[in-house]
């Protein structure tokens, strides 16, 4: 059994919607091509249907991970959730010590991270080192490329 996994509601329903549409419509569309690809005569050298089959077996583990991943979520409230510290589901407003950018990420879940939208892993190297830090709070990272340091500007829900 997989751990406990928290998401936000919209991580909850996307996760629910993939999973139905992998369930629902991918595995038909899927089947049909094997299917096809089994028309085509021989399969033992049908490189159509081995690719179909490698298609299927994937979407196949993405289903089982995605029906593990909601079995054992816990969906945050982040009505009841304190915003004077930084937790998951928090929001929190940055800005980099050397260059004076100013960032802001959402700390979610692995299963709902999408650093191109601004939603960072908890267990990421940012995300883990931000947690439980307040406004003010000056905060060192080490990250791959070296040290990067970032001041709390802003928590919120």
């Amino acid at each position: 059994m997989k751990k406990k996994a928290y998401l936000t509601r919209e991580g909850y329903d996307r996760l629910q919607k993939e999973l139905e549409y992998l369930k629902n419509t991918k595995r038909k569309e899927l089947s049909k091509a094997i299917g096809e690809a089994r028309a085509h005569g021989d399969i033992s050298e049908n490189a159509e249907y081995e690719a179909a089959k490698d298609a299927q077996g994937l979407n196949e583990k993405r289903i089982s991970e995605l029906e593990q991943s909601l079995a054992a979520a816990q969906i945050l409230d982040s009505e009841n959730m304190t915003s004077d510290e930084v937790l998951i589901g928090a929001t929190v407003r940055l800005k980099d010590a050397r260059s004076a950018e100013e960032l802001e990420y959402t700390l979610v879940s692995e299963e709902e991270a999408d650093y191109s939208a601004g939603r960072i892993s908890v267990t990421s190297p940012v995300g883990s080192a931000l947690i439980n830090h307040k406004v003010g709070d000056t905060v060192e990272i080490k990250v791959p490329a070296g040290v990067i340091k970032y001041k709390v500007l802003k928590i919120s829900r």
